[in-house]
């Protein structure tokens, strides 16, 4: 019974992180800072992978966008959680750009995003539950093989090769 009161409380946690995620998208959306600012600590933790000019998100938040950046639309396309990870995916095929954002959410805030465009991202997990433990890297064997949790769609939509990466959790 215990085990299944963990799996309620884990599948509300990652209902909740949604929530939370998709409610910074619809005030990015409408341009609500008062909304996006109440949404994200004030200490984001931030990685991005992808050329320097597709930063149309930090521009946006931190208020060095130009007209352009703003013309660029985070609508997503899929969203999945994992425990207070939330994968975000979308792409604007008119210009030829994929985007992923994982996003950390911590009691009802967004304290960490690792944003990336035009790149393939496979989530896999590693801890003591899996075939890979996380305690030591070192001793993952070449013949190991670490379940792949997520793993994009959206860049074979845009019909070119990209750069994958694997995001472990």
């Amino acid at each position: 019974m215990e085990k299944k009161e963990e799996l309620k409380e884990e599948i509300l946690e990652e209902t909740r992180n949604k929530g939370v995620v998709l409610a910074l998208y619809e005030a990015l959306s409408s341009r609500d800072v008062d909304k996006v600012q109440k949404l994200l600590a004030s200490d984001l933790e931030w990685w991005f992978h992808g050329p320097p000019s597709h930063q149309f998100l930090m521009r946006i938040l931190t208020g060095t966008a130009n007209s352009d950046h703003y013309f660029f639309k985070f609508i997503p396309q899929s969203i999945d959680a994992f425990g207070s990870t939330v994968l975000v995916e979308g792409c604007d095929p008119d210009r030829s750009i994929t985007w992923v954002h994982a996003w950390t959410v911590n009691d009802g805030i967004i304290t960490q995003v690792r944003e990336y465009f035009n790149t393939s991202l496979t989530v896999t997990r590693l801890d003591n539950n899996t075939n890979c433990p996380s305690s030591d890297l070192s001793s993952i064997a070449p013949s190991r093989h670490c379940p792949s949790l997520w793993e994009s769609s959206l860049p074979n939509r845009v019909g070119k090769s990209v750069p994958g990466l694997v995001l472990a959790l």
